[in-house]
Order: C-alpha cells, then structure tokens, then sequence
C-alpha cells in the first residue's frame, strides 16, 4: 500500500491508524526523567481510549530498589510503575554505558518495539538511543535541540549524539530548533511540541500538598528561600560553594532557607562549617511536597535547569549558580536569572529579590500543558505514514 499523502481522506486516514498497532519502550534513566515521562504515558491512555491501537512498555535503566525511586513517586506523578528494570548502577560514564546497552539489548529482544523514546541527556539516553538506532527502530528524543556548546561536559556529548541519530526531535523551544537546524538536521524530523514538564506542573498543581513539618518550623507562605543543589562539579570546589552559601545566608536576611538535599550534597554543606542557624536541610521531599514548597517560596537559588522552568510557569523568583540555561526562555522572559558561581551576583539577585524588585514570567509559547499530546499524535501519524 502507498504512504498517505496530504489529499488522503480523513474517514480513511483515521481508520488505518486503528489498524496499525504501535508500540512505544520508553526509557527513565533517573527520578527526573518520569516527571516528564508521566504526561506521555496519560496521553498514551487518552488516545487508546479514543481508540488508537498504541501502547508503550515503560523501562527504567535503574535498580527496582533504587532509593531515589521513593514509594509516593508514582501515585504522585499519576502513573504506574516501570514494567521493566535493566539493573544498571555505576559512576564510570563508559562502564554505564556498556552496561546499559548490553541490558537493553536483552530488553528489546523480550519486547519488541518500533520506536524507541528517551528523555532529555543522560548516559541511558545516549546508550538506549545507539542501540535502538542499530536495531532499525525509530528513536524519539525529548527535549532535543538543548546545548551548552560545551564539549567537556558529559551531558553535551550525550544529548549531541542522541539528536543526530533520532528519527523524532522534539523541542520545547525555538532556540532548540534553531540548535538543531544550525547542525544540519532533517528539518521534517524536528517538532516544536512545547516543554513537556509543564504539562506535569499543570496537571499537579491543584494536587500540591503542603509538608506536615511546614508550619512545625515556622514557614509561611512566601516567608522563606527555597535552596536545592545537584552539580556534582559545583560541590567539589569548595571555596566556590562556601562563597555561595556565606552569601546567600547574609542577604537572605535571617528569613529561613529550606533545603531540602540529597546526602551527598547534604555532607558538601555541612563539611564547610559555616554557622547558618536559618539554613534548614532537610532530606529530598516527594514530588507533591517539593512542588508546594517551589509554589510557596519568596524565591530559589538553583543549578536545576527543571525547576527554573517550573519556577517561571509558577512566576517565582529564581536564581540559577549556573552559566547557561537548558532552556533559555526561563530568563528571557520568564522569572529566571544566571549567576553562573558569582558571589557577588547572587549578593545583587538576592538583595532585589528580597525588596521585592523581581521581574514578572511572560508565559513562553506553548507552555499550555498539550505537550504530550502534540508529541504522541506526532508519534501516530509519522508510524502510519510508515505503514500505509
């Protein structure tokens, strides 16, 4: 049978897609990878109800006890649990690597799929992505086109090699499309379909809850600074870091800073020794907790490119230790600003944002929470056109 051109009739059309059934393995490589994979996995169910014959098996790369993987994960985000488990744990990028694909083969083997989808750029993107690619299946990349045009970052090679192998790049913005068009990519493969992480905070932002520790200490609403930390390369430079945290404890003013971090970075602070009696760590917190205390705080200080994003949809001040921004619409337009690992301009963010002197978000284009959607009716109708 021919492809479908533009001239097919729709009754037609629409008949065949329920004809052909597709499925989708999509691939978490860490915790953050399923706040972004929960709308697609809700959007996959919405067009089975409407009945498209797709369906997806979900594969994280991780152990089934990772730690990370806390037991309220899932009921938060709304979605099930992963159906598979690869078993891969590690620090060495080419051991993880090797693992990783070695595991996915075996997957791929049990289950097959025609497409394969991964998220933003990590090691099991990059390693899931080159072995799909090489088995002939179809490989859609989330949050492509996202550069730091720095090379000796592991991030940048992976996400580099993941969007020139992939059949479907989805950008959430019109500098990712730039990125990509600037390297040459085949312009019908990319799709700006919107940042898919706000289809999650649109969706949970009514389910918020507010942690039973919050008033026990004091908190009120818009009372406090909310401070998180990641960057393994930050927490290594420890004259940096304490610079950093001496600032952001003077000018916050006495008003609590809530941090909730994990124990590695927990160990960094406390290894500094700086007398900080408003600074409270607190373990990692649940999704729904985590987002009330983003929506409820007077402003952020960050390395977390996810939650600048999630502070501008919020119109939260947000200050970001970082040089570049995966998604550069959270400071042009949105409540985000760089300070890179400059103490003297977190001290200046910081004394606007506590006079209240902060710049307001103007909502970037299709941040409408309709992410997923575009991206599984995209997914539909390139795989028919493939079959019919």
């Amino acid at each position: 049978m021919g492809k479908v051109t533009n001239n097919f009739p729709k009754k037609t059309y629409f008949c065949l897609i329920n004809l052909y059934a597709m499925k989708i393995t999509i691939v978490s490589g860490a915790r953050p990878n399923f706040m972004k994979i929960a709308p697609i996995t809700r959007a996959i169910k919405a067009a089975q109800e409407a009945g498209k014959k797709i369906s997806y098996r979900l594969v994280y790369t991780g152990r089934q006890d990772d730690t990370s993987l806390d037991a309220s994960l899932f009921s938060d985000l709304d979605m099930k649990r992963p159906d598979g488990y690869l078993g891969v744990t590690g620090h060495d990028h080419s051991e993880v690597a090797a693992a990783i694909m070695l595991a996915f083969e075996k997957e791929l083997n049990n289950h097959p799929a025609q497409v394969v989808l991964v998220v933003d750029d990590l090691t099991a993107t990059m390693s899931c992505s080159i072995v799909a690619k090489k088995r002939g299946l179809k490989v859609a990349h989330l949050i492509a086109g996202t550069r730091s045009f720095d090379m000796n970052m592991p991030r940048e090679v992976n996400r580099t090699i993941v969007d020139a192998i992939s059949d479907y790049l989805f950008t959430a913005g019109m500098v990712a499309n730039r990125n990509l068009n600037q390297e040459g990519m085949i312009p019908e493969y990319i799709h700006y379909v919107g940042n898919i992480l706000i289809d999650t905070v649109r969706y949970n932002r009514h389910r918020l809850l507010q942690p039973v520790w919050f008033s026990t200490i004091g908190l009120e609403k818009r009372g406090y600074l909310l401070l998180t930390l990641n960057r393994h390369d930050l927490l290594t430079k420890k004259h940096v870091l304490k610079s950093l945290i001496q600032t952001l404890i003077e000018k916050s003013e006495g008003m609590p800073i809530i941090a909730p971090l994990h124990p590695y970075v927990q160990k960094a602070i406390k290894s500094l020794d700086i007398p900080a009696p408003n600074l409270h760590i607190l373990p990692p917190q649940s999704y729904l907790h985590f987002g009330y205390l983003i929506n409820h705080a007077k402003g952020i200080v960050t390395d977390s490119g996810n939650i600048a994003e999630e502070a501008t949809f919020l119109d939260v001040p947000c200050i970001t230790l970082n040089s570049y921004a995966e998604h550069p619409e959270t400071w042009r337009v949105g409540t985000n600003e760089l300070v890179n690992e400059d103490s003297v301009a977190l001290a200046n963010a910081l004394e606007r944002l506590m006079l209240g002197e902060w710049k307001h978000t103007t909502l970037p284009d299709r941040w409408d929470g309709r992410t997923a959607e575009r991206i599984v009716q995209t997914l539909i109708n390139g795989e028919l056109k493939e079959h019919y």
